[in-house]
This record gives C-alpha cells, structure tokens and sequence, in this order.
C-alpha cells in the first residue's frame, strides 16, 4: 500500500510514523508513507494557503489551488482521496479494513475553518470523521487514520490473529486479559485461564467480551 498525506504541518506525523509499527512497516516495505507540505504547492511569494470565506464568519477557509494542484500531482487511476473532517462519516473498523484494501491513499489534512467546497466536489472520494469532536487540525486525525488501516495490513502484525481478536473486529468489545504474574497485590488471574483448557477457555474470554460489551457499549450489541 501506498499513502500519501498533504497536511499544512508536515512535523506532526514525525513521531507517529518513526516508532514501533509503523516504523516497522514502512522499513519492511508492506506500506510506503509520504507526508507533503501543501505550502509547496503554492506559487506566491508568502506561500498562501487560506482566506476569508464568501459570506463571512470567523476564521479562514483553506483555499482550493494548492490542494487541487497537489492532489492532480499525486492521484493515480488507483487512488482513493480521503479529507478528514467533522463532517465525515465515523471511522469504524469495518471502513479501517475497507481502506486498508485500497492500493493507494491520498489524505488531506483540514486545517482553520475546513477547505473550499469545490474540493469535495471535483476531489474526494471519501470523508471521514474520528470522532464527534473537533481537533485544532486534520493532521491529527489523520495520524490516527493511518494507524488504525496500516495496523490492518497483512504482515503488519507480528500475529496475524491479533487484528481479529481486537475489539470492534468481532462488533465485541475485547474482554479482559491477563499476563504474568498470576497473583498482584492480592488480585489473582481467574483459574481458568492458568488451566489449560482450551474450550473453556475459549468460553470465558466470549462471555467477558459480551459482558463487557454489555456495561460499556450496550449500543454494539445485536439484538436477539
């Protein structure tokens, strides 16, 4: 897979895609991730990227040339463009797996008041949402973006149960889990996971998922 992300702060994607997994990924060859600085695009001096929206209001409105230009520049017949904005649909890991099955990825990065309307018309093919919040600027959202498909990739992770087992995957919550030691301050690892049985095993992990589906995501739960 291939990603490219055109952000206004190119430095916040720094630490997220030099440590551990993706770190790892990108130096195994599985993902190629470029980060491009949409200043770059621009052909005025003081390198603009913004202004006063039509109509008025606060704040200023990314403007439309850098990002058509840098989207042109970069968009292949393959490639999915991604804005990240509040206004997109949420970000599931159903549409994580979704994006992680595309060859090619361009992300642009909101910023003040979002971007020109024309680049939702003439541009992009997919918006997304992290959450029911705002963030001071898309590269944020898209860091987390990035991770949450990359992860998804084949050969990303060192065990390839591990992306099936993580919660949202089953529509479960993961359940609780346990490591050495077996006794902590006085807090003991349930028996049945120091039995070696495996069904039963098994067994408990399904009903603590669904029970701690039920307490804190009741909502995830079909009905019967």
């Amino acid at each position: 897979m291939e990603i490219d992300v055109l952000t206004l702060f190119p430095r916040i994607f720094e630490g997220p895609l030099d440590e551990s997994i993706l770190k790892r990924a990108q130096k195994s060859g599985l993902v190629a991730v470029r980060v491009h600085n949409l200043r770059d695009f621009t052909h005025d001096k003081h390198r603009v990227v913004d202004d006063k929206p039509y109509g008025g209001g606060p704040g200023m409105l990314m403007k439309p040339e850098p990002i058509f230009e840098a989207v042109e520049t970069i968009r292949r017949e393959e490639s999915c463009v991604v804005l990240m904005t509040p206004q997109g649909a949420p970000l599931t890991q159903e549409r994580a797996q979704e994006f992680s099955r595309k060859p090619h990825l361009v992300i642009i990065c909101g910023h003040y008041e979002g971007v020109d309307e024309r680049v939702r018309e003439a541009l992009v093919d997919e918006e997304v949402s992290i959450g029911d919040y705002v963030l001071t600027n898309g590269a944020l959202a898209a860091a987390v973006f990035v991770d949450a498909v990359v992860r998804l990739l084949p050969g990303v992770l060192g065990d390839e149960q591990s992306a099936g087992d993580d919660s949202f995957s089953s529509g479960l919550l993961e359940g609780p889990q346990y490591t050495r030691p077996p006794e902590f301050r006085g807090m003991q690892v349930p028996e049945v996971l120091l039995s070696g049985n495996h069904e039963a095993v098994a067994r408990w992990l399904a009903k603590s998922a669904r029970q701690r589906t039920k307490e804190r995501r009741p909502d995830l739960l079909k009905e019967d």
